[in-house]
C-alpha cells in the first residue's frame, strides 16, 4: 500500500452504485423471486442512499417508501423523507407506529427506567432525555459506560450514569420501535411480494448499531459493506437532496435530540473511517498515525474499540444456530 492517508476510503460512486444495482437486480428478481422493493425512510443519509439504489435497480414503480414516525420522533424527519421521496419518483406511505408502541407499553417501560435515575423525570410534562457515551475516545481509552441526559422543559440539562439494570431496560423498551418499523415494512413487502431491503451501513452493522429482528431484520442487504463516509460518496452522486446530506446522522429514537457518534460510535466518521480501513487492511499504527495527524496512542484506542464493540455484538450477527438431525441407529 502507498503512504496511508484519509483518501484510502474513497471510492468509484459511479462503479459501486453499478455494483450494488446487479447485486439487488440479481437477488431480489432471480433469486428471491420478488418483485420490487420495500424502504423504510427516515430523512436520513442511509435510507435515503438505499431508496436511490432501489429505484435504479426495479424502477421508482416497483418501490415502496415507508415513513414509520412515532410520538418521539424529529418533525424534520418526515419532511426530508417527503422531499427524498419526490426526489426519486416515489409517492411515500405514512405509518405512525405510536399507537403500536402504547400496545406493547414501549414508552412506560423505558420512563419508568429513566426515573429510577431521575425521580422528577416527566414525559408528560415536557422532560425528554437520551442516553450517551462517552465522547473522549481520542483522549481516553475510557469503557462504552453509558449515562443518560434528562432535558427540563426550561432547558435545564443534566446527565447521570445510568446502571446496568436500567441500562438493558431503556435499550430494550427502545428496540420494541425498531422491531415495529420492520413489522410494518413486512407487511408493505408481503403485500405487494416485494422484498425489504436493509438500509444499514457497515459502521452499524459491523460494530452492532442495529436491533436484532428489527432493522436487522431485512432480506438483503444493500449497503453494509460501506463505510459511512463512503456512503456520503454515493448519495453526492445519486443526487440525494442535500438537506439530507448535510444532516447530522441522528437515531431519532430518543425524545432529546442524539446524534450518532454520541449515542455509540463516539467519533466523527470523517476520523473513524480511515482509521477502521487501516486496522481492517493491517496497516501499522505508525502509519495511520502519520496518515491522520495523530498521536499513535489514540490510534490504537480507536482500533481497541472497535476491536471490543465487535466482539461484544458478534451474537447479532449471528444466524440462530440449528442442531443436525440425530442419525437413525441404522446409519
Amino acid at each position: 500500500m502507498t503512504r496511508f492517508d484519509r483518501t484510502h476510503v474513497d471510492i468509484d460512486p459511479a462503479a459501486e452504485t453499478a455494483r450494488i444495482v446487479e447485486f439487488l437486480r440479481r437477488n431480489v428478481r432471480r433469486e428471491m423471486k420478488r418483485r420490487g422493493a420495500v424502504v423504510g425512510i427516515s430523512g436520513g443519509i442511509d435510507s435515503a442512499v438505499v431508496l436511490g439504489l432501489s429505484v435504479r435497480a426495479f424502477g421508482a414503480g416497483n418501490v415502496t417508501a415507508v415513513m414509520m414516525p412515532d410520538r418521539d420522533s424529529d418533525s424534520l424527519s418526515e419532511r426530508l423523507g417527503r422531499e427524498l421521496a419526490a426526489a426519486f419518483g416515489v409517492d411515500p406511505l405514512l405509518e405512525d407506529i405510536t399507537k403500536a408502541l402504547d400496545g406493547f407499553d414501549c414508552y412506560r417501560r423505558r420512563d419508568d427506567a429513566i426515573r429510577r435515575v431521575f425521580p422528577g423525570y416527566d414525559a408528560a410534562a415536557g422532560w425528554k432525555a437520551k442516553i450517551v457515551l462517552p465522547q473522549d475516545l481520542l483522549e481516553s481509552g475510557s469503557f462504552n459506560v453509558y449515562s443518560v441526559t434528562a432535558i427540563a422543559p426550561d432547558g435545564r440539562e443534566e446527565t447521570r450514569p445510568l446502571g446496568a439494570r436500567e441500562m438493558l431496560e431503556i435499550v430494550a423498551a427502545s428496540n420494541l420501535k425498531q422491531r415495529s418499523r420492520m413489522s410494518v415494512l413486512y407487511y408493505h413487502a408481503e403485500a405487494r411480494q416485494f422484498a425489504v431491503i436493509g438500509t444499514s451501513n457497515k459502521n452499524e452493522h459491523a460494530q452492532g448499531f442495529f436491533v436484532k429482528h428489527g432493522d436487522g431484520g431485512v432480506d438483503i442487504q444493500a449497503i453494509a459493506h460501506l463505510f459511512k463516509t463512503q456512503v456520503y460518496q454515493l448519495a453526492r452522486h445519486l443526487g440525494v437532496p442535500k438537506a439530507i446530506q448535510e444532516r447530522t446522522p441522528t437515531t431519532d429514537t430518543y425524545s432529546a435530540p442524539c446524534d450518532q457518534a454520541e449515542f455509540f460510535f463516539r467519533l466523527p466518521f470523517s476520523t473513524l473511517d480511515p482509521i477502521w480501513f487501516a486496522r481492517e487492511n493491517d496497516v501499522p499504527v505508525p502509519d495511520v498515525a502519520r496518515g491522520m495527524g495523530l498521536p499513535e496512542v489514540q490510534v490504537q484506542r480507536v482500533f481497541d474499540d472497535i476491536a471490543g464493540k465487535q466482539r461484544a455484538t458478534e451474537y447479532l450477527r449471528l444466524s440462530p444456530p440449528i442442531l443436525d438431525p440425530a442419525k437413525p441407529a441404522y446409519a
